[in-house]
């Protein structure tokens, strides 16, 4: 059993944390705002996440978890984790602010030996810059390790506990054998742990992250491609995915990526390569590609309706950017919405989880104000709607119920930018069937 101490408690921090905790850890969670850590003390999670709570409840009662506002925790870990927002500044670059703050705060804190963990996604070079401004706030012996989360929103629980890979960047072998031993319950069933330099385990996470946003993009350049030639998308990513070369995995076209992590590491990357002199070419096409493909369903809503959406009412199934998680950054939600209330149209939506984050997030934009409408029901949302959108691919909109559907609807069209639905069913059943990439006669 080690004492671990974990700066923030947000989507990584928490997780983290709470994982640690469940494989034996004596875990304490810090965070400044006392709101958040009163709930979790309460044993509620204020990010959602399927089989978070329990794990939380269960290592509170089991006294492995705590929570504090303060940093005592410190005094005694023999691990500390920083695990603080790293957002994009305007200029694409990754805004360091919190990381160097949770750094200082530990380093009044720190013992002998201890090992100070960036959890942090951070561009290349944050490990030594970390370092060495820990060095001038103490003189305690430390090391700096670089410990890069690759947990996917919605099964960041199971990746935790079963991962693919875990990296270790780090330049001692004291610290490197303490991270060995701290994830050792979860590498028995000799899941890989590499070790590499500060600067490698950096570039290792945005290096596999815009390589899936690549990815992503790609497919969605071929669904629209898929569009004007009249293949199918669905058909073709089958015949390319069973290329153990290309796998399966992030070849799902829709409406773009979105969340916490893509989005500001493609330009955190994009970032650091014009710091070097150097441009990325692929990596800003995909996010190019990216930025144009949240409105694709928009210009196919605007053409079926001849251009024409003033006045109109269209109802969204689902705003987070992905299925099993609250999270709406950079959700394709936020730029549909924003197209239609410009058009002229209005937006009601449904979903399970992330409608509170939606409406807040869309607080930034007063353009909406008074044009968004949420509705806490699947088929009321629709009702007297001149279509509906899929935004977000909850397994609860995988088989719909036409008839439902059909009498709430004004106007029987579906616009599926997650291409959820069957085509030859939906349109049986007495829809105008619009989707991303596929063969619709």
């Amino acid at each position: 059993m080690m004492k671990v101490s974990v700066i923030g408690t947000g989507y990584v921090g928490l997780v983290s944390g709470t994982c640690f905790a469940e494989i034996g850890h004596h875990v304490t969670c810090i965070d400044i705002d006392p709101k958040k850590i009163g709930l979790l003390k309460d044993g509620k999670s204020p990010i959602y996440e399927p089989g978070l709570n329990d794990l939380l409840e269960r290592n509170i009662r089991a006294s492995r978890l705590h929570f504090s506002t303060g940093y005592e925790s410190c005094d005694e870990a023999d691990v500390i984790f920083l695990a603080v927002g790293t957002p994009s500044g305007d200029d694409g670059n990754a805004n360091l602010t919190y990381l160097e703050k949770a750094a200082e705060s530990v380093a009044e804190k720190l013992k002998d030996k201890a090992v100070v963990v960036i959890k942090s996604t951070v561009p290349v070079g944050t490990g030594d810059r970390i370092r060495k401004l820990i060095s001038e706030k103490t003189q305690k012996e430390f090391y700096l390790v670089n410990n890069p989360e690759f947990l996917k929103e919605g099964t960041a629980v199971e990746d935790f506990m079963r991962p693919d890979r875990v990296i270790i960047g780090s330049q001692n072998k004291f610290a490197a054998e303490q991270m060995d031993e701290l994830y050792a319950p979860l590498l028995r069933q000799g899941n890989p742990i590499y070790h590499m330099s500060n600067l490698s385990a950096e570039m290792t996470k945005y290096a596999a992250n815009c390589f899936l946003a690549t990815k992503i993009s790609f497919i969605n350049e071929i669904a629209n491609l898929c569009d004007r030639t009249g293949a199918d998308v669905e058909e073709v990513r089958k015949g390319i995915s069973s290329d153990i070369r290309i796998g399966k995995h992030f070849l799902y076209p829709g409406p773009g990526y979105g969340g916490s992590c893509f989005p500001k590491d493609v330009k955190a990357l994009i970032y650091t390569a014009k710091e070097y002199d150097t441009d990325l070419k692929i990596v800003q096409a995909a996010e190019d590609v990216n930025d144009q493909q949240k409105t694709v369903m928009f210009e196919k809503m605007k053409s079926h309706f001849k251009g024409d959406l003033k006045g109109k009412t269209f109802a969204f199934w689902g705003v987070a950017f992905k299925a099993n998680t609250d999270d709406v950054r950079e959700t394709s939600a936020i730029a549909m919405a924003r197209a239609l209330v410009k058009a002229g149209a209005e937006v009601r939506f449904y979903d399970p989880v992330a409608s509170d984050n939606y409406l807040k997030t869309m607080e930034e934009y007063p353009e909406t104000s008074g044009k968004l409408h949420r509705i806490d029901d699947m088929y009321e949302v629709m009702k007297d709607c001149d279509g509906m959108v899929t935004m977000t691919e909850w397994r609860e909109f995988r088989n719909p119920d036409y008839k439902e559907m059909k009498s709430a609807l004004k106007e029987h069209v579906v616009f599926d930018a997650r291409n959820l639905f069957d085509t030859e069913k939906t349109q049986e059943a007495g829809f105008a069937y619009y989707a991303i990439g596929k063969h619709i006669s």
